[in-house]
């Protein structure tokens, strides 16, 4: 019997070792942005996000007398000098880009904005209230610059960025960066454009990455780490280990009633 327990306790304790050599991952699948030969040459201004339909934009119009920008500006007329900071946020208006990429502004109507930068906008929106108002002044900000990040990462969850210039390591780092258990040679990542989903895949190990047209990131995508097979094989163990327990019982108590 007392073989029988030695025995069991050394492949017990093998069993322990192999799992632990099994979840260590190499410098290789762990370092970001390995130096390699790539030549880096992203520009952010190549992949500027647009504005897309459901986005929620704050514009707010300005001039050299505020009492012009009134009908274009409601937050104009209800500022005062006591209004605190919070509660002038929450008093600049606010636009839904409708289906046919729309917003509705007061006195110029319906105005398209689908399609564009945020400085594309604001031109555009100038330009047409030069009609009303002389060097008019216009800001554009996005409300719901939205990025969700799931998987092997520290703080999974929905981020509202504070700038749409946001990259996929940004994003990540908001997150709480990936576990040690994240799969960092195949980040997958999901985009909705006009209504339709695509999904593209990052090497977050290579230079090459950097200059991914996806490397900076709009609104409304979606980052997945996955998990490594390490991971993968330790949640099977887990949930097999009290079977694989009250098996393992049985079987001593047997032997122990056979041996005596």
């Amino acid at each position: 019997m007392r073989l029988f327990l030695k025995y069991g306790l050394a492949l017990g304790l093998l069993a322990m070792v192999l799992i632990t050599l099994n979840s260590c991952g190499s410098r290789k699948n762990m370092v970001y942005l390995q130096p390699d030969s790539t030549q880096i040459s992203t520009l952010y201004e190549q992949y500027i996000p647009k504005i897309q339909p459901n986005d929620i934009l704050t514009i707010v119009v300005s001039a050299a007398d505020p009492r012009v920008t009134a009908p274009f500006n409601p937050m104009s007329t209800l500022s005062t000098g006591s209004v605190s900071q919070g509660t002038d946020m929450a008093l600049r208006p606010t636009y839904t880009v409708d289906n046919n990429g729309e917003i509705i502004l007061p006195m110029l109507g319906k105005v398209k904005v689908a399609g564009l930068t945020r400085v594309e906008a604001i031109e555009k929106i100038r330009s047409e209230l030069g009609q009303y108002i002389k060097d008019p002044g216009v800001n554009i900000n996005f409300n719901n610059f939205r990025v969700s990040i799931l998987g092997e990462v520290a703080r999974p969850g929905s981020f509202i960025m504070p700038t749409e210039r946001v990259t996929v390591l940004e994003a990540l780092g908001m997150a709480g960066d990936l576990t040690i258990r994240g799969v960092r040679e195949n980040v997958m990542l999901i985009r909705e454009v006009d209504g339709q989903k695509t999904i593209h895949r990052l090497d977050l190990t290579k230079q090459n990455t950097l200059n991914s047209p996806y490397y900076y990131l709009a609104q409304n995508d979606v980052i997945y780490v996955e998990p490594n097979k390490a991971q993968i094989n330790n949640s099977k163990l887990g949930s097999n280990t009290s079977v694989i327990i009250s098996i393992a019982g049985l079987l001593i108590t047997v032997i122990s009633v056979l041996t005596r």
